[in-house]
């Protein structure tokens, strides 16, 4: 998968450039006098196959019809092998962006219905709900804040703090870093770092070469070092505050909508509930990747109430299970998800002071909506059902049984570290939806709380650190020409151990209250 996001936008078929037709559908307009060798024209037949991507749009279907027609699961299981070649399918498209991430996301819900797998009823639900809602409004939210300028003026009146006289790097650094992940706890890690990387980079374009003073006297290649500091972490900033919320990243909200459809009976992950765990974790990584960029550049010379009142409401309409939040109200028929498209309807009605009859937000504005993420988080939660109906994570989860008896202290590291691997090749909301249905299955297999294996494949899901294809938010940071390869890999790979060992700690200890679980499991 192209995972730049650029791809996902943008159809094959827009390609205005690419002939709509192959060279031999065309040769009967071609002038008799064309003599052209026949490697020429192979050569040209061959570009215009890849123009179109016609090889990675067969690639899916192929995939599907060999797994179904080769794959051999044993009787009654005829399902769960249906089930494999949709995987393939969809997993082939998502990787290979042969058609926008949108039709890919789309594919299950006439996929299922015709191999048998689920009815159209039920795969169709699994694209709304509460957390689909949730994601809804916090886009409308998110555009708001662009529209209204309120990441900028947070972001220049923190900043502000840190650009004393002599400018103290150390402390740059941490302003820089710590707007970035406050901006990501409440907006996705991409449009954070959309946002910030252009601050960033004009605070840099301020400072000169060469001349006096305490950052000046330090020569280009300190300046050069200190740069990549700062657009590092930018890059990083952003995919650490985003861990801490559940609105923050994609992955946080796929993993609570599997916990709640495969666990219905264990504690729910709230707002609060995950900020609880989330906030530590994102905090033990935020401070090594200051100490790690502190290092790195070492040798340089030593409408904001709306926004306010919807965290509000998020954190308390469920605080402890002895301390009951607002939700008791309503009977706690209430979710996150119309808490958020609650605040959002409201950005619609109330007046901007601006112009006259101009309000917060309209309509127009969210054409900018990303569909494309919700229909990848709705593709995740049929994938999911997909699975269980199917039969088919029994099946899988039988592979990993190996875990079954093993300690906490390893089951967590090799749940983190596999999702982990996986998340460098493909997108982190892709990773999870593959991820999260196989360890949730796991988990009932092996007799272990399912936080263990859950939310150890959802956080490593976003440890996508190491290389520039990893997110779109290192994409960014790569585009701005300031850092190499090898800077990611010399950044991320430390703070990748720091994230699976302070995960390892975290999870059978604080976790443990925050999700219900066993310490003994």
């Amino acid at each position: 998968m192209d995972k730049n996001g650029s791809s996902y936008g943008e159809s094959s078929s827009d390609d205005v450039e690419a002939p709509l037709l192959l060279p031999a559908a065309r040769g009967g307009m071609m002038a008799k006098g064309d003599r052209r060798r026949p490697a020429a024209a192979a050569a040209a037949w061959v570009r215009a196959l890849l123009a179109h991507k016609y090889p990675a749009i067969a690639a899916g279907p192929a995939a599907c019809a060999a797994v179904c027609a080769a794959v051999d699961l044993g009787d009654g299981h005829g399902e769960a092998r249906n089930m494999l070649g949709v995987l393939a399918w969809v997993f082939l498209w998502w990787v290979t962006g042969a058609v926008p991430l949108a039709v890919a996301s789309m594919a299950p819900l006439f996929l299922f219905p015709a191999l048998g797998i689920s009815s159209s009823d039920d795969v169709a639900r699994a694209y709304m709900g509460d957390v689909i809602s949730l994601v809804l409004g916090s886009f409308i939210l998110a555009l708001a804040v662009d529209h209204h300028r309120i990441h900028r003026r947070l972001a220049l009146n923190v900043l502000s703090l840190f650009c004393g006289d002599p400018v103290r790097p150390s402390l740059l650094l941490l302003g820089v870093t710590g707007t970035t992940a406050l901006v990501s706890m409440w907006i996705h890690n991409t449009a954070c770092t959309v946002m910030m990387m252009p601050v960033a980079t004009g605070i840099l374009q301020r400072f000169p070469r060469g001349g006096g003073g305490d950052i000046d006297d330090c020569g280009g290649q300190e300046v050069r070092r200190f740069s990549k500091a700062v657009v590092l972490g930018v890059v990083y900033a952003s995919a650490i505050g985003g861990m801490a919320t559940l609105t923050g990243t994609g992955v946080n909200i796929i993993l609570v909508g599997m916990w709640s459809s495969s666990f219905p009976e264990q504690k729910p992950i709230t707002f609060s509930s995950w900020m609880s765990f989330g906030l530590p974790m994102a905090i033990i990584l935020f401070l090594a990747l200051w100490l790690t960029l502190c290092l790195m550049s070492n040798g340089f010379c030593r409408e904001d109430g709306v926004g306010c009142g919807l965290v509000v409401l998020w954190m308390t309409r469920n605080i402890t299970d002895n301390i009951p939040g607002w939700g008791v109200l309503f009977h706690n028929k209430v979710g996150d998800g119309t808490v958020t498209i609650m605040m959002a309807t409201l950005l619609f009605i109330i007046p901007s002071g601006k112009r006259e009859g101009e309000k917060l937000m309209d309509w127009n504005k969210c054409k900018k909506i990303q569909w494309n993420i919700i229909l990848l988080l709705g593709a995740g939660f049929a994938i999911a059902d997909g699975f269980k109906t199917s039969g088919l994570t029994d099946i899988l989860s039988n592979g990993l049984r190996f875990l079954k008896g093993a300690p906490t202290l390893v089951i967590v590291p090799v749940a983190c570290i596999f999702s982990g691997i996986m998340t460098e090749f493909t997108s982190d909301d892709s990773t999870t939806t593959l991820v999260l249905p196989l360890f949730a299955e796991l988990a009932k297999s092996i007799e272990v709380h399912p936080a263990l294996l859950m939310v150890s494949g959802a956080i490593g899901a976003q440890l996508s650190y190491l290389l520039p294809t990893g997110s779109p938010s290192n994409v960014v940071g790569f585009s701005t020409g300031y850092i190499t390869i090898k800077d990611l890999v010399a950044t991320g790979l430390p703070l990748k151990i720091v994230a699976i060992a302070a995960l390892t700690v975290l999870l059978p200890t604080l976790g443990s209250t925050i999700f219900g679980m066993d310490i003994k499991s």
